[in-house]
């Protein structure tokens, strides 16, 4: 028996959806399926080398009927199998030309077993190791054909890469550098941090509560990075994270929400330009905090269940679509000070210092949107085109735009005796003066 034509619109967007969002880290997962009846269920996504082995073991199995007039489901239209990502397009041309097919056919796919090959009943239980003598990536599914049934399972999957030594690699190909990677940009951070400590003091006496604010954001920064080095280091090891993986939500969490705080209070000019926020101002932190919660939310249901659950591709929405609320709402409070200096130096008199913050502030926003274009689309492009072998290289990528945006906005922003604010001479005023006239600061 075959699916019937109804499942042909959702078993395309569910194959693009397999091979366009970030996967979750692989690694040693136990789940429980319930009464399913998804015609497709992903469980990872992994890249193999040439020793690379899936152990798939099933117990528990009971396939159900949806109605009481269902025909009985054949075991072999139910199964689990490999496809690469060069084998999509083609599955999906064999799935549009009929929608009867059934994608345990197709000559395409690296078929494990089907349900035909569990043990009779009461057992109904399966355990195997396959051998992945084809390096590549390939996504690991699950295929329900038979119509009208509801599946329910427990499932442990093992996918991973020998070593040299024989020892198992339960990072992806194209992951497996990515504890060293996060190790070298952590001591980075702890000197970055070393460093900005002693400007600080230093400059003890001209500090602001931004700097401070900066200093635990480079703090969080580095612990952050300290627990994904960890993390994805037992991972590698053992196919689990140890707990690591609770310390990084939550460094991660506390991170992102700083990173916005300070850009909003900087694009604000808090402690530089005026003590205190504006009701719009406060508004817009209101805003970016519980949406950065919300975000930080999606991103641990992401990582921790995988894409077999229902709601994964509802989950990835739901934190794009707050990323891009919360990228937008930063950029205001820069637009807002550029807009307020511009209008505060036709009435103070003070051309030569509002025309260096202007150009401190438009500087500011051309970093931020920078930034943020590269870390949230090129990061993509980089992963989507780059070959399976070299994803760490979108990491690579996004850690050093990241570092660059540090390093430059806490250079902008340091604290200095002679600040170029107020240092001005007559000569300079003048100058300044015919500056703001002839320039236009509007963006």
């Amino acid at each position: 028996m075959t699916k019937p034509p109804c499942a042909l619109p959702l078993l395309i967007p569910l194959l693009l959806a397999a091979f366009l969002l970030t996967p979750t880290t692989a690694e040693i997962k136990s789940l429980t399926i319930t009464e399913d009846a998804r015609a497709m269920i992903l469980f990872e996504k992994f890249g193999f080398t040439p020793t690379g082995h899936v152990i798939i073991s099933v117990h528990s199995v009971n396939v159900g009927h949806m109605s009481p007039n269902a025909p009985n489901p054949i075991p072999s239209r139910l199964g689990f199998f490999l496809l690469s990502e060069e084998s999509l397009l083609q599955v999906l041309l064999e799935i549009q030309q009929n929608p009867n097919f059934c994608v345990l056919d197709s000559h395409y796919i690296l078929p494990l077993f089907t349900f035909r090959d569990l043990s009779p009943p009461p057992l109904s239980a399966f355990n195997q190791s396959y051998p992945v003598t084809a390096p590549n990536e390939y996504s690991l599914f699950f295929a329900n054909c038979a119509p009208e049934t509801k599946v329910s399972m427990s499932v442990r999957t093992e996918v991973f890469n020998l070593d040299r030594d024989g020892s198992r690699d339960y990072l992806s190909a194209g992951l497996t550098h990515l504890p060293s990677l996060y190790t070298l940009y952590s001591l980075t951070y702890i000197a970055f941090l070393a460093i900005w400590i002693y400007v600080c003091y230093h400059e003890r006496n001209i500090v602001q509560r931004i700097h401070l604010v900066m200093g635990l954001l480079l703090l969080f920064k580095a612990l952050n990075l300290i627990c994904a080095a960890e993390d994805k280091h037992y991972i590698k090891v053992t196919g689990t994270a140890h707990g690591w993986d609770v310390l990084f939500y939550i460094f991660q969490f506390i991170r992102v929400v700083l990173l916005f705080t300070v850009i909003v209070l900087i694009g604000t000019g808090w402690s530089f330009l005026k003590p205190y926020l504006q009701e719009k101002e406060k508004k817009v932190l209101m805003i970016v905090v519980p949406l950065q919660v919300l975000a930080n939310l999606a991103s641990v249901v992401i990582g921790e269940t995988g894409p077999f659950i229902k709601d994964w591709v509802t989950w990835n929405q739901v934190f794009l679509l707050v990323d891009i609320i919360c990228c937008c709402a930063i950029i205001f409070p820069i637009v807002w000070s550029i807009r307020s200096l511009r209008e505060t130096s036709k009435t103070d008199g003070k051309a030569a210092r509002n025309l260096n913050k202007l150009q401190l502030f438009r500087q500011f926003y051309i970093l931020v949107i920078f930034y943020l274009y590269f870390t949230r689309i090129v990061v993509f492009a980089l992963k989507t085109i780059a070959a399976y072998k070299y994803q760490w290289v979108s990491n690579a990528a996004e850690e050093t735009a990241s570092l660059v945006f540090y390093v430059v906005m806490f250079h902008m922003f340091r604290p200095v005796v002679k600040n170029e604010y107020f240092l001005v001479d007559d000569e300079t005023e003048e100058a300044a003066e015919v500056a703001l006239k002839d320039e236009d600061f509007d963006l």
